[in-house]
């Protein structure tokens, strides 16, 4: 598919990865954890997996608990022993984030052109308010839209078509952005059109048969494309 700019009324971005850099909470483990990378990976695939094995066995408790879960999942597959405290010191990172660079430019174009950018994430409302303050893009963020608005992770079509309710735009006139691909085909699916931020020059996952309306490497790619 191809990008129909004259169809996008409002733009809605993920969070972490997309606005956000993650890393630094890899690196608190990395700070606590003598080989952490597997844990890392561990940790995250698991966080990913528990939100949409929630989806599917209709259990739902906010992403902090998720992810907290999935953390300590990962520390006890590779033996790795350290107090809670330490643990929920790993996940404080979560609420202070670096913002990437791109972002308070690129979005701050598309504000200047009119256009309303809402975050939509897995992320519970205390941590997307914590995001956007570190971030200082409060003054560029219409709204932050959470799964625990609906208790549905991505990507379910539900979060999209709620956000887009709370937009007060048709699903068809939203452009979603995302780093992730299961965020991209997940807005597709529910009828919006989406743009595939790729940070880290990797290739699209096809196994779904379908692309992105557009893939991006910023969100100045992003202006552009949309004519701002």
């Amino acid at each position: 598919m191809t990008l129909d700019a004259e169809r996008v009324e409002t733009v809605t971005v993920d969070s972490y990865g997309t606005l956000v850099d993650p890393s630094a909470a890899e690196a608190a483990l990395a700070d606590r954890v003598d080989d952490p990378e597997p844990v890392s990976d561990l940790w995250r695939s698991r966080s990913l997996m528990y939100t949409m094995v929630g989806n599917a066995v209709d259990f739902y408790q906010p992403f902090y608990e998720m992810n907290r879960d999935a953390l300590q999942y990962a520390l006890d597959v590779h033996g790795v022993d350290i107090a809670s405290d330490e643990r929920d010191a790993i996940l404080e990172v979560y609420h202070d984030l670096d913002v990437f660079g791109d972002v308070r430019n690129g979005i701050g174009r598309l504000r200047e052109d009119g256009y309303p950018v809402y975050v939509v994430s897995n992320g519970n409302p205390e941590m997307l308010a914590s995001m956007v303050e570190g971030a200082a893009i409060t003054d560029l963020i219409a709204d932050t839209v959470s799964a625990a608005e609906v208790e549905t992770f991505k990507p379910e079509p539900e979060i999209y078509r709620h956000a887009a309710a709370r937009t007060g735009t048709p699903i068809d006139r939203t452009l979603h952005v995302a780093g992730p691909s299961f965020d991209v085909l997940g807005a597709m699916n529910a009828g919006a059109q989406a743009a595939w931020l790729d940070r880290d020059d990797e290739p699209w996952e096809s196994f779904a048969g379908r692309d992105p309306d557009i893939e991006i490497e910023s969100f100045h790619d992003l202006a552009e494309a949309l004519g701002v």
